[in-house]
């Protein structure tokens, strides 16, 4: 519980939307019950439907209760009193009247602007807002995903919301970062003498990331289409996550410091040419198959039409520097794989000579597994004797967890963590701009590199652990995927 709670407006554009309803209610619910957040923190939801205030607190009562498990009826009716309704249509900026006969009550609050709506209303939403004088020193924008399809529509959004907002005004959201556990990569790395003289190319052998889900794109087929995995998941969420393992210590946590050092690997990502791409890099999309114990169709019959869009990417990265140097990356992501998984394998090099009367590769190298979902945790696999008074020294792979202790305390969502930053101006956890644009860089070359069928499109069943040409991509280095 935090007693120096902060008093903002916090102005959610889209806040009827399944994001809103899912993530940003519950978050603020929560920060509110937990008292980070004050209780006369206003929470003004804009939304184009003409409904009173009435009816869209029972609106927000019943979604809460469908996706939070500890709803508490009374703490709701104080909650409440915080959810206020404006009704705006976004292509009509005279509507945005609405907004300022509320805000002006409080001219001198901090004003949080969370954009919870496609980027296509970002530019419209920013000039209405200026237009009627409601973007102040005080005032933040957070963009969510996504930014852009490629380096140019990125810096084409950019440029409109900077004509309103400066950068240190903007946060662009990416809710991985928002985990206990990918923040815990920091602390992990940063205060422990004992991994210090480890992360580097003398020990580690190779560092694997998979964000893997069993769901398929489901009713989100036109958005998913004109993205992919790549612009989706790989461009974001896993490039943010070689980053933070791969980094240099920053000066300090103050949030440039950080965001200086992550550029800094973005930058030093060898640079692919096609004969790279074809080698290194896999796109597959999804056959009809089984998840979950049932059929399921493939994701072409999602959409009932053709589509070069691929479900699933797999791709070695190399990093150019001196502490990485041939030390490669292996990354995927997919959707309808085998199981719902995410997790950073730090894979050690193994012993140079056996003691113990068996062959070297008899002797498990140690791996740091590092889960973010489906739960969160931290294991540091290595070998142990095996208990008893047999002859000779039998040794086994032993799990030494560094979790949490505090298991029974509910955990809080990405998502709290990143809107309390947000609402404590706080851009430690969020991406600047050169940050995305490097990423962009290096993503670009691949996505027109596919658009001109260097590394054509592989299928793999709904329910597998993708094609076999992921197995390969890193089995041709005498490595294999950690899918135990």
């Amino acid at each position: 519980m935090n007693t120096n709670s902060n008093i903002s407006d916090f102005i959610l554009f889209g806040g009827h939307g399944d994001l809103a309803f899912r993530k940003l209610m519950p978050a603020l619910y929560h920060l509110s019950k937990d008292k980070y957040i004050s209780a006369e923190t206003r929470i003004i939801t804009i939304s184009r439907r003409d409904i009173g205030t009435i009816e869209h607190i029972e609106l927000v009562r019943n979604k809460l209760i469908e996706y939070i498990a500890d709803f508490d009826e009374v703490f709701f009716n104080t909650f409440k009193n915080q959810l206020l309704i404006v009704n705006i249509d976004l292509n009509k900026k005279e509507t945005f009247n609405n907004l300022k006969k509320v805000l002006d009550k409080y001219k001198n609050r901090d004003r949080i602007n969370y954009l919870s709506t496609s980027p296509n209303f970002f530019a419209q939403i920013c000039e209405s807002l200026d237009y009627w004088k409601l973007i102040s020193s005080n005032s933040r924008v957070v963009l969510e995903k996504p930014l852009g399809r490629d380096l140019k529509s990125f810096q084409d959004l950019n440029e409109k919301v900077l004509k309103y907002f400066k950068e240190d005004q903007i946060y662009r959201i990416d809710h991985y970062l928002g985990k206990d556990t990918v923040q815990n990569i920091l602390a992990l790395r940063f205060s422990n003498i004992l991994f210090l003289p480890l992360w580097n190319s003398h020990h580690i052998d190779h560092v694997q990331i998979t964000v893997a889900e069993s769901v398929g794109v489901e009713n989100r087929w036109d958005y998913y289409n004109e993205y992919g995995a790549l612009r989706d998941m790989i461009q974001n969420h896993l490039m943010q996550l070689i980053c933070l393992i791969a980094m240099e210590p920053p000066c300090s946590i103050e949030a440039n410091s950080i965001r200086d050092e992550k550029v800094k690997v973005l930058r030093s990502f060898r640079k692919m040419n096609d004969t790279d791409i074809k080698e290194k890099t896999v796109r597959a999309q999804y056959i009809e198959g089984s998840s979950q114990g049932e059929s399921v169709p493939g994701y072409i019959q999602n959409g009932l039409k053709q589509s070069d869009t691929e479900t699933f990417v797999a791709i070695r990265v190399d990093i150019d520097n001196w502490r990485w140097n041939n030390v490669p990356f292996y990354i995927r992501s997919g959707k309808r794989m085998q199981k719902r998984n995410s997790e950073i394998v730090i894979q050690f090099k193994s012993i140079p000579h056996s003691i113990f009367g068996m062959d070297e590769s008899s002797i498990n190298a140690n791996k740091l597994v590092i889960t973010l979902q489906p739960n969160e945790s931290i294991e540091l696999k290595l070998m142990n004797k095996v208990p008893g008074l047999s002859d000779g020294m039998k040794l086994q792979q032993v799990d030494l967890e560094l979790n949490s202790p505090h298991k029974k305390q509910r955990k809080s969502d990405a998502y709290e963590r990143l809107i309390l930053d947000v609402i404590n101006g706080n851009a430690t956890l969020f991406m600047r701009l050169d940050e995305v644009e490097e990423a962009w860089k290096w993503t670009d070359t691949i996505l027109d590199a596919w658009k001109r069928d260097v590394s054509p499109m592989k299928k793999y069943t709904a329910g597998s652990y993708g094609p076999s040409a992921a197995i390969q991509i890193i089995a041709k280095d005498s490595r294999a995927w950690n899918d135990e």
